[in-house]
Order: C-alpha cells, then sequence, then structure tokens
C-alpha cells in the first residue's frame, strides 16, 4: 500500500514537472512589454540614420522622425523604471505550475478515493476467474451455513399453522421415524416440513427421497432437494446444494430451477458474467407462469450490470387476469375450450404480475386458476412466490392463503 501511494505521488510529480516544463520553454525570455518596445525604437533610430545616409529621406524628415521615436523612447524607459522588472514576472509566472501540481495531486488521490478501491491489486480476467474457482472451491459447507443460521434465531412465522395441522405434522414425523425407509412418507414430511418453514428438516427428508428412489430419481427430486438446501441455508448454495444441480441438470439440463439456482452459484462466486448468460438462456426459454420468473426478472438486469453488459430486460404483455366469474363461467365450457381460456389468462395475469406485481387479489385469481387446470405444484409455486412479496402484510397474506385453502393447498 505504501508503495502504491508513493508512485502515485511521484508519477504525479511527475507529470506536473513535465507541463511546467513546457510551458516554461514555451514563454520567450523577452522582458516586459515596455523593455521589448526600448528594443524596438532603438532599431527604428538605427534604420532612419541608414536611410538617411543612403538619401532615401530627406534631411527634414528624418530629424522629424528621429524627434517622434526618442519621445517614444522616453515614454517607455519611464515605465521600465517604475518597477515592473522581468524578475517579478517570473515569480508570477511560476504560481500557475504549483497549482497544477496540487490539482493534479488532490484530484487524482479524490477521484480515486471514490471510483478505485485502495489496498485492492490490480485484477486481469483470468486472476478474477482464478479468485472464483478459489471461492467456489473454499466456500462453507451446508452444514457451516446451517449453523450460521441458527445461531441467528429461527425466523418467526408469517402465519401461526392450525392446531390440527401440526398434530398431524408430529404424527407424520413419529410414523417417518418408525419407518425411515418408507417412500410416501418421507415425501410428505419433506412438503410438510417445507411449507412449515422448516427447511433443514425438509431436505433431509428430501434426501432420504432421493436415496430410497436411487437410480430412479428424477430432475425434480434433485431440483428440490437443491431448493430445500438452499432455503435452509438462507438462499446460499452450498456444495452440497450445487450436487443436487448438476444431478438434476444431468437428468435434465432444461430444468428450470436448476438452472435459476446454478445461476445464483455462479453469482455468488464471483462469476456474474456466467450467471447472467445461464439467466439470459433461461429467461428465453421460459414461460410467464413458471415460478421462477418473477425472482428472474428481478435480478437479470443487476447481474448484467455487475457484467458489464448494456441489457435491457424485455417486456412482457401486460394484460388483465382472469376473474372469480371468468373462473366459474370456465365451468360450463367443454373441457378443451375451457382448459384453452383458462391457460390463456393465466399467462396473461403472470406475464403482468412478473413485470409490474399486483395486489393480492390477483395473485390470489392466479393460485385459483392453477388449481382449475389441475397444476397444484404451479400453484403452490405461485403461494411460496406471494408470500415473499407480501412478507409482513398479515391482510394480503390472508387474502392470498384464503385462495389456496380453497384450493385444497392449505389445511
Amino acid at each position: 500500500m505504501t508503495v502504491f501511494w508513493f508512485l502515485t505521488v511521484a508519477l504525479t510529480c511527475g507529470v506536473a514537472a513535465l507541463l511546467t516544463l513546457a510551458l516554461v520553454r514555451g514563454r520567450r525570455d523577452t522582458g516586459p512589454a515596455e523593455a521589448f518596445d526600448l528594443k524596438v525604437y532603438r532599431d527604428q533610430l538605427a534604420e532612419i540614420d541608414r536611410d538617411a545616409a543612403r538619401g532615401v529621406i530627406a534631411p527634414e524628415d528624418a530629424e522629424r522622425l528621429r524627434t517622434e521615436v526618442s519621445r517614444r523612447i522616453l515614454a517607455a524607459d519611464s515605465r521600465v523604471q517604475e518597477g515592473k522588472d522581468v524578475s517579478q514576472v517570473r515569480r508570477g509566472g511560476m504560481v500557475f505550475p504549483a497549482v497544477l501540481t496540487l490539482a493534479l495531486l488532490g484530484g487524482g488521490i479524490g477521484l480515486y478515493w471514490q471510483l478505485g478501491a485502495p489496498g485492492y491489486g490490480d485484477l486481469g480476467l483470468e486472476r478474477r476467474k482464478e479468485m472464483a474457482r478459489d471461492a467456489r472451491e473454499s466456500r462453507p459447507s451446508q452444514a457451516e451455513a446451517e449453523a450460521e443460521i441458527a445461531r441467528a434465531g429461527p425466523a418467526p412465522l408469517l402465519e401461526e399453522p392450525p392446531a390440527e395441522y401440526l398434530a398431524l405434522v408430529k404424527r407424520l414425523r413419529g410414523a417417518v421415524q418408525e419407518r425411515p425407509d418408507d417412500l410416501q412418507g418421507q415425501t410428505l414430511l419433506a412438503g410438510s416440513e417445507a411449507a412449515l418453514g422448516n427447511y433443514v428438516a425438509a431436505s433431509e427428508a428430501q434426501a432420504q427421497v432421493v436415496s430410497l428412489r436411487g437410480e430412479g430419481a428424477t430432475a425434480r427430486d434433485y431440483a428440490d432437494l437443491a431448493d430445500m438446501r438452499i432455503l435452509a441455508a438462507g438462499g446460499y448454495v452450498s456444495p452440497e446444494a450445487e450436487d443436487a444441480l448438476n444431478a438434476a441438470l444431468s437428468r435434465d439440463p432444461a430444468n428450470g430451477v436448476a438452472r435459476y439456482y446454478y445461476g445464483l452459484m455462479m453469482a455468488q462466486t464471483g462469476r456474474p458474467d456466467a450467471a447472467f448468460r445461464l439467466w439470459q438462456d433461461l429467461l428465453r426459454d421460459s414461460t410467464a407462469t413458471d415460478p421462477w420468473i418473477v425472482p428472474l426478472r428481478a435480478q437479470i438486469e443487476d447481474m448484467a450490470m455487475r457484467a458489464g453488459v448494456d441489457y435491457q430486460l424485455p417486456p412482457l404483455v401486460d394484460a388483465p387476469g382472469p376473474s372469480a366469474a371468468d373462473i366459474d363461467a370456465a365451468g360450463e365450457m367443454s373441457e378443451a375450450d375451457r382448459q384453452e381460456m383458462i391457460r390463456g389468462m393465466v399467462a396473461r395475469l403472470s406475464n403482468r404480475l412478473a413485470t409490474e406485481g399486483g395486489p393480492p387479489e390477483d395473485w390470489a385469481r392466479l393460485i385459483g386458476a392453477h388449481s382449475v387446470l389441475g397444476d397444484t405444484a404451479q400453484a403452490r409455486a405461485i403461494l411460496q412466490n406471494a408470500e415473499e412479496v407480501f412478507v409482513g402484510n398479515a391482510p394480503a397474506l390472508e387474502t392470498i392463503r384464503a385462495a389456496a385453502r380453497s384450493a385444497g393447498m392449505l389445511p
């Protein structure tokens, strides 16, 4: 650090010295203007004498010119004697170089202090990639991240679950503990613990689901495992979560949840450029109803800026979504017409909520529409997104959860 500041001051002084030298060399050392006039007038007298001797001008004209030039010489000499000497001019001329040096030093240091990173070394592209690899290899484990979250204390529940539901989950825990190889029980437990916000327990149950299914475990199973591990770690993508993401992507490279979280991991380990490319491709391949579309659109522009990419988020079509009357009317249509109408309305509403957000009633209608379509998993994802959007807003959450309860998603 000391060497850096020493070099900074030395280079600044060197630049100031070169500029000063250019200024000094560019000024003629002729003294004040009056002294220069004296030299000119004396040359004029000598020229008049030469012209008179050659007969170029008449003697009376020569005398008149000598008188006029002599008068100018006396006036110029009088002004010189008033104290306008050469040394004073030179001393005044050194003020600008001094000010220039101070301005370069002060301005350069001030600008660096605002925009630079004191103590941070020069980072070329390869060095940044190397640092990102080191950060990825040395990042905390899942257990370390969960321990850090636990030290901060449990997050308060947005709404106290009904006592009957808690009792059911408690019985389910006991049953799974007695029969740990029960695949259906572990699957139900993972979903129940996640619904209660017990993501550590949910990830443990989901890991058991993956283990029990063995080679038959799907990309969705591994993506859910990664999702629960990341939520248990407070949004941090651990090496264990990365393993689950890799397993999901190896089975289904198009899995949206895994692609979104993989981009998040790259951003967390110092590779916003890779994260942006992953997210840009995912956004291009996604529809407005995909559960990751809201967080993806909320973050991708910032990721592009971090990656040094000039990027503008493409707009989505803003159109109204289905009302309760629309959904009721759909029940009187043929199955094919009903499905087509609802899916169109769902897409339009999802577009608007993804780009501009909306009141809790719109989120509730979207949950109800997915329920009518029989897409329970998508409805649960929308519910989770809505709870994140309206965190701390009890009336809004009640509106949304009432729709979820009507759809049979909540007890």
